[in-house]
C-alpha cells in the first residue's frame, strides 16, 4: 500500500436546463453517458446512502469473468447515481424516484460494464504501477493545503468517509486501468464523418404548426367511467408502507467546554474550520464553531447512552417516547434516514442516534404495515386526477390524428440550437418541440408536449446553415466515443460471463 492515498470528494454535476434539454433528446446515449462519468470518479461521492441488506462488505454480490464485484462496490456506485440524480433534480429526487429510474439495476449494470472492461486490461496484461498510483494521487488538489498534499487532510477525510487507505487504492487503480483500455481505442475524426455531423446538425426547418390542448377537448368524468378506469387500474392505487415506531428526541446540550477543551479540539480538526475561499481559520475566528462541534459531541454521547439503555429495556422512566407512523409522504428524516428505516427488521429494530435538525433522535421500528390496494372510496381523488389526464391525452390524441390538415402558424427558419420563442409556447416548450421534431423523418405529424399539449406541424422548407456549428471534432469524438463503447459492451459481454449471486439484481 502506498504511504499517501487521496479520496475525491462528492463529484455531482451540476445540471441546468441545458442538460435536462440534452437528456430529453439523447436518451439512448444516457445510461453509456452516465456510466463513463461514473467510472471518471470511481473512489468519489461516497455519500453514506444504499445500505444494502447482502451481508458484508466484502462479499461478492456478482461476478464478471474474473473480476468480483463486492456489496462495498455497490453501496458506492448507487450513492453516486443518487447523488447525480439528486442534483439532476435540484433536491427533488428521493428513494420513491430513484426506485422508478430503477437506480438499484443501474448501479449493477455500470459495475457490470466496468467489470467487462477490467477484464479487457487483464487480458492485455495492462497494469498500474506504484509510481503512475502515486503520480495520480498527487494530483488530487482536494487534498491540497496551500498549494501542496496534505496527509492529515487525507487522512481525516478518508476516515469520514469510511473508506479505507487499501480500498481507495484499489478504486483509483481500477479507474486508471480503465482509462487504459479507452486510450487504445481512442477514436479519430475523418472529414467525412465530420461534414456529415455538420449537415446533420446544421439544418434549419421552417414549420407551420397549431397547439392543441385541454380546452379543445371535453372529459366525460361520469362516476361510471371513473369507476371503470378504477377497476381497470386499481393495483396502481395502493397505500404506502407504513412504519410504526417509537422515538426518543435527545436536545443539543452544552459541553460546558473549558478554554483548554477548544484549543485542543481545534488543534486536532483544524481542517474542518474554513473561511469561504479554503483557508482554515484562526481559533478565534472558529471559536464559535468549535464550541458548536463540541456541543454537538456531547449531545451524540448523551444520545448514546440513552440508545443502549432503550435497547436493553433500561431506559430511564422519566425519559418521553414518542410514537410516530412514518411514510414516503409523512417523513420528518430526510431520504436518507427514511432509507435506513425502511431496512430495520423485528429482529433489528433499533435505530442508532442520527442527528435531525438540533436534535438527535433514536428510533425503535414497532411494526411494519405493507402497502395494500386501495378501496375505491379511498383512491377516488386520485384515480379522478388519473383518469381526467389520461383520457384527455386520449382524447387529444385523437384530434391531432384527425387533423392532418389544419391551418396555422409560421415560425422562421430554426434549428435546435437557435429556436428562442414560439407564439403559445413557454421557451421550455419551444424547445423541446423543435427538439423532438429534429428527431423525427416524417414532414408532417404530431409532438407531444409534458404539459397535455400537442403541437401539429409540417415542415414547410429546410435549409443548410452556411457556418459549422461543431465546436471543432467534439461532436463527432463523443458520438463515435459512445458507438464504440456501446459495441464494446456487448462484444464483452459475450466473452466474460456474468454470475449474479444475489436474486432481484
Amino acid at each position: 500500500m502506498l504511504k499517501y492515498s487521496p479520496y475525491i470528494y462528492n463529484t455531482s454535476i451540476k445540471v441546468n436546463t441545458t442538460m435536462i434539454t440534452w437528456m430529453q433528446r439523447h436518451k439512448k446515449y444516457l445510461i453509456i453517458t452516465m456510466w463513463i462519468s461514473t467510472i471518471a470518479f470511481i473512489g468519489a461521492g461516497f455519500v453514506g446512502w444504499g445500505q444494502y441488506s447482502y451481508g458484508d462488505k466484502a462479499t461478492a454480490i456478482a461476478k464478471v469473468g474474473e473480476v468480483p464485484i463486492s456489496n462495498a462496490d455497490l453501496q458506492k456506485s448507487y450513492s453516486r447515481l443518487y447523488a447525480q440524480y439528486a442534483q439532476m433534480f435540484q433536491g427533488n429526487f428521493d428513494e420513491e424516484k430513484a426506485k422508478q429510474f430503477g437506480l438499484q439495476k443501474q448501479a449493477i449494470r455500470q459495475l457490470i460494464d466496468q467489470a467487462l472492461i477490467l477484464n479487457l486490461a487483464k487480458s492485455y496484461k495492462l497494469r498500474v504501477s506504484d509510481e503512475e498510483l502515486l503520480k495520480e494521487i498527487q494530483t488530487q488538489t482536494v487534498f491540497h493545503n496551500n498549494g501542496t498534499f496534505d496527509k492529515d487532510v487525507y487522512q481525516k477525510t478518508l476516515k469520514q468517509n469510511r473508506l479505507s487507505m487499501r480500498e481507495y487504492e484499489e478504486d483509483v487503480k481500477k479507474s486508471m486501468l480503465i482509462s487504459k483500455v479507452f486510450k487504445i481505442f481512442n477514436p479519430s475524426v475523418l472529414s467525412l464523418e465530420k461534414e456529415l455531423i455538420n449537415s446533420a446538425m446544421g439544418i434549419e426547418d421552417k414549420i407551420s404548426y397549431k397547439i392543441l390542448d385541454n380546452s379543445m377537448v371535453t372529459v366525460d368524468s361520469s362516476h361510471e367511467n371513473i369507476n371503470a378506469y378504477w377497476e381497470m387500474h386499481k393495483s396502481n392505487f395502493m397505500t404506502l408502507p407504513s412504519y410504526k415506531t417509537s422515538l426518543i428526541k435527545q436536545e443539543f446540550i452544552s459541553a460546558d467546554a473549558t478554554d483548554e477543551a477548544i484549543q485542543t479540539y481545534y488543534n486536532e480538526n483544524k481542517h474542518d474550520f474554513k473561511d469561504s475561499e479554503g483557508a482554515i481559520l484562526e481559533l478565534e475566528s472558529a471559536r464559535d464553531l468549535v464550541v458548536k462541534a463540541l456541543n454537538e459531541k456531547a449531545s451524540k454521547k448523551e444520545a448514546l447512552k440513552k440508545y443502549i439503555a432503550f435497547k436493553k429495556g433500561k431506559l430511564d422512566d422519566s425519559i418521553e417516547i414518542q410514537h410516530m407512523a412514518i411514510d414516503s409522504a409523512n417523513n420528518i428524516f430526510g431520504p436518507a434516514i427514511f432509507k435506513e428505516i425502511t431496512e430495520l427488521t423485528t429482529a433489528k429494530p433499533f435505530l442508532k442516534p442520527r442527528k435531525v435538525g438540533n436534535a438527535f433522535m433514536i428510533l425503535k421500528l414497532d411494526a411494519l404495515e405493507a402497502s395494500t390496494e386501495k378501496s375505491f372510496d379511498q383512491a377516488k381523488d386520485e384515480v379522478t386526477l388519473a383518469y381526467n389526464s389520461s383520457e384527455t391525452t386520449r382524447l387529444l390524441q385523437e384530434l391531432a390524428q384527425n387533423s392532418t390538415d389544419f391551418s396555422g402558424d409560421e415560425t422562421e427558419f430554426v434549428s435546435r440550437e437557435s429556436v428562442s420563442s414560439i407564439e403559445g409556447l413557454s421557451p421550455q416548450e419551444a424547445s423541446e418541440f423543435i427538439n423532438a421534431i429534429f428527431d423525427k423523418q416524417d414532414k408532417q405529424g404530431f409532438v407531444e408536449l409534458s404539459d397535455k399539449k400537442i403541437v401539429l406541424y409540417n415542415i414547410l422548407e429546410q435549409q443548410l446553415l452556411n457556418k459549422s456549428i461543431t465546436e471543432e471534432d467534439k461532436n463527432v469524438i463523443q458520438m463515435k466515443t459512445s458507438l464504440l463503447n456501446r459495441g464494446l459492451v456487448q462484444l464483452l459481454e459475450s466473452k466474460y460471463p456474468v454470475e449474479m449471486f444475489v436474486k432481484g439484481l
